[in-house]
Formats: C-alpha cells, structure tokens, sequence
C-alpha cells in the first residue's frame, strides 16, 4: 500500500477512534427521582418465638424425605422453571436496554461490475466500482434519558429475580403442606383400619352374646351400622390419600401416580416457634416486597425517561470509506467525516406531556401495589401467629376430650357387660372415641400447616442450585 494511502487510513482510523473515546465519556444528568415508603412499620409483631429464623426452614421438620421432596422440587417443578425463564427475558430486555449506552458500529462493502459493448477493435472493455466503509453514531444522553430507561430495566430484571425466589419460597410452603396432608391422610387410613377392626370385634362379641340372649337383636344392627360407617370413612381416607399423591408427584415435575422420593409415613414433629423478628426486617426480608417496591423504581426511572424525553437529543456520528476500481488500489484514498445532529422538540400536541402524566399515574399505582405488598406481609405473619396459638389450644382441648371419652367409654362398656347398662350408650361412647381420634389427627395437621404458613410469612430469599450454577 503506498505511503498516501496509509497515512489517509490512519488519520481516518484515529477520527475514529477519538469520535468514539469523546463519545464514552458524554454523559448528562437524570432527573431526580424517588420512591417513598407508603407504610409505617410497627414496632413489633405481636407473639414472637426464640427459635432463630433459617432460610431453608423446611429442614427444621428433620425429615430427610421431606427435605429430598423440596429440593427434587426447586430442580424439575415446571412452574418454576418458567418463572426462571421469565427471569431470562428479562435480563436479555435490560442488555438490549443497555446496548444504547454504547456507540454503535456498522460496516459495509460493495462490488459493482459494469460491462459495455464492443469497441471497433472487437473488445469487451469493463469497469469495476470496490467500496468499503466504517460507520459510528451515538446518542450523547444528555438528559439521562438513556440511562433512565437502563436503570428502569435492571429493576425490572431484580423484580423478576425477586418473584423466582418468592415462587421458589412458595412452592417449597406448597410442598410441605402437601407433604403433611399426605402424611395425615396414610394416617387415617391407618386409623381407619384398626377403627374396622374394633368394630370387627365387637359385633363378633355381640353375636356370641346374642346367641346366649343377652342382648338385643337392634344392638347387633347398630353395631353394623358403625362397621359399615367406618369402612366408608377408610374409603375416603384412601381416596383423599391417593389424589394427595398424585398432587405431590405434579409439584415435583413427574407424572401421577410416580412419586420420584420417599413418601412420608406420620406427621413431622412439629420444631420450636420461630423468632418474628422486626417488622421493618420483614420488608427486607420478603421477595415479594422486594419485588414490589423494585417495580415502583422501575416505574420512578420510566417517568424520567419520560421527562428527559420533552428536551433536545445530541446525536454524533462518524464515518471513514474507501473506494477504487482495483482492489490493490482499494485503501490508496479515505474519505473520513464527523458530524452531529441536535433534535428538539418543539410541537407534539401534548403527547410528550401526556406520556409525563401516564408514567406518574403508573408509578403512583405501583407505590400503593407496594404499600398494600408491605401490610399484606404484615397479616400473613400476625394471621399465622394466632392460628397457630389458636390451633395449639384446639389439639390440646381435642386430646383432652379424647382422654374423658375413652373414660366414659370404659366404664359404660363395664356396665353394659354386667348386664346394667345400655348399648345405645356404649356404641355412642365408642363413636366419640373413634371421631375423636380423627378429628385429632387434621388437628394436629392444620397446627403444622400454620407453623409453614408462619415460615412461609417470615422467611427471606434462599438460592436455589439453578441460581449458584448462573452465577
């Protein structure tokens, strides 16, 4: 390449190169913008444990099983993995977004070949046009427009990020409810099944004293009656604890009736109350606050975007090109430009004004989607409280009623068998019994249910093993 031609590329190239450092470091200003904090915390929740609080609390059940069940969850639940993929979409949105900061390049080349007719001397003479060229524009944010929208979208992409993990917080609440449904349900059916055998037994008894005409032939009815009842109640139990089964393998991404893990046997016992700690931790704590109030910023950074948008925008461009008609000859002469463009707006019908008054309206809603966020978290933890307080009383009261009816029911079938009581009152004892020991079952399950529904409340984000490999 010949002397001239280099120095022309050269001093093209370094236009360039200084257009694009000077375009870097341009930059304007946001306009400045807030969120404020709708609610006032209280100072305190009203009951509070001495159990410090974990992430993962489900292992604070101690069950290995349960533990397998929540974890084959977070890694092959469907639902899940669309939140995740959600949350791609969004960061793809935000690199889109930040691709504006930065100048953008384009080059292009084009051959052109023109032949013409016969000359006198019998030839075909052609002509060829070779031309390459480099381009570069930026938009010089001067009002921070550009970097507003950015900001706007990286909050998006953290809300997103905040719904995985509260989707990822609720499924795990979702499979420990569903965990200790099932274990209720086998366990009923377990009851169920030794309640049949009672009932097995005493009509057998019956039968033997009827022969000797001790009893009634109404009593021997009743009692067949109860046998039948019960082994309805074993048909439902069964019922309640095959569709229980069927769920639980659908949360953990398998096809019913499949359970990829161990099921379990009888309620978790149930682990010592947590700590509720302070409400204003609360509202760091929760993804789903933080979701909400990273949406409110976003829409903070939106309506600046949207009042930069009403200024002047500073575009520079830059632009080196090449032509020739021989290839070797292609980088001999450069053609180098610089060049800028300033637009305002001056008349829009008041369309730039009414994206302004849009914009607000949408940040005032998502403000108040956040405070409403903030005092919802505030009932799930005070509403977990008293149930369980409440659910702990009933279990007690329950066992308590269990204890007198066994009683009752001991005594009234001595009396019956010495001949000096009645039947009637001997089988509705035993109906008490066996309710009883029902009732005291889902009791026992709606207390460990409210102790995830307390959990589920005051827990934070924990990462998940898709997250750990993303990073």
């Amino acid at each position: 390449m010949p002397r001239s031609g280099r120095h022309s590329l050269y001093t093209a190239v370094r236009g360039l190169c200084v257009v694009v450092a000077a375009l870097l470091v341009a930059g304007g200003c946001t306009p400045e913008r807030s969120v404020p904090d709708p609610v006032d915390a209280p100072a305190s929740f009203s009951r509070s444990g001495a159990e410090d609080r974990v992430d993962r609390w489900w292992e604070t059940f101690g069950d290995a099983s349960l533990n397998a069940a929540v974890d084959t969850a977070l890694a092959r639940n469907f639902t899940l993995q669309a939140a995740w993929s959600r949350l791609e979409q969004a960061r793809a949105v935000l690199d889109a977004e930040q691709a504006g900061l930065l100048p953008r390049i384009d080059a292009s080349a084009s051959a052109e070949t023109e032949r013409r007719s016969e000359d006198a001397a019998g030839r075909n003479p052609s002509a060829r046009d070779l031309e390459l060229g480099v381009m570069a524009s930026y938009e010089v944010d001067l009002w921070g427009r550009i970097r507003a929208r950015t900001d706007a979208e990286r909050a998006r992409a953290e809300a997103t990020l905040a719904d995985y993990r509260a989707a990822s917080l609720s499924l795990s609440a979702e499979i420990a409810r569903t965990w200790v449904r099932l274990a209720e349900a086998r366990r009923q059916v377990d009851v169920s099944g030794e309640q049949i055998e009672t009932n097995r037994q005493v009509l057998q008894l019956l039968r033997e004293r009827f022969g000797t005409g001790q009893i009634r032939s109404v009593d021997i009815l009743r009692q067949r009656q109860l046998v039948a009842a019960s082994e309805q109640d074993l048909a439902a139990a069964r019922a309640r604890a095959g569709v229980l089964e069927h769920q639980l393998a659908v949360l953990l991404g398998s096809p019913p009736p499949r359970l990829p893990v161990a099921g379990p046997d009888s309620l978790p016992a149930l682990p010592p109350s947590p700590e509720s700690g302070v409400p204003v931790d609360l509202i760091r704590r929760r993804p789903d606050v933080r979701a909400a109030r990273l949406r409110a910023e976003a829409a903070d950074r939106d309506l600046a975007a949207a009042m930069s948008d009403r200024y002047p925008r500073l575009t520079l461009s830059a632009s080196a090109a090449t032509s020739a008609q021989a290839a070797e000859d292609l980088f001999d002469n450069w053609v180098a430009g610089i060049a800028g463009n300033l637009l305002a707006p001056l008349f829009y019908g008041g369309e730039l004004q009414a994206e302004v008054d849009r914009t607000e309206a949408r940040k005032r809603e998502l403000v108040y989607d956040y405070g409403q966020t903030v005092l919802q978290a505030f009932r799930d933890v005070e509403d977990a409280l008293t149930l369980e307080a409440r659910q702990r009383e009933q279990v007690q009261q329950l066992e308590r009623q269990a204890d007198l009816a066994q009683q009752a029911y001991d005594q009234l079938r001595v009396q019956y068998l010495n001949g000096s009581g009645s039947y009637l009152d001997v089988l509705t004892a035993l109906r008490d019994i066996q309710r009883l020991e029902r009732e005291l079952l889902t009791a026992r399950r709606l207390l460990t249910e409210d102790r995830i529904a307390l959990y589920r409340a005051l827990a934070g984000s924990f990462t998940t093993h898709r997250e750990q490999t993303d990073q």
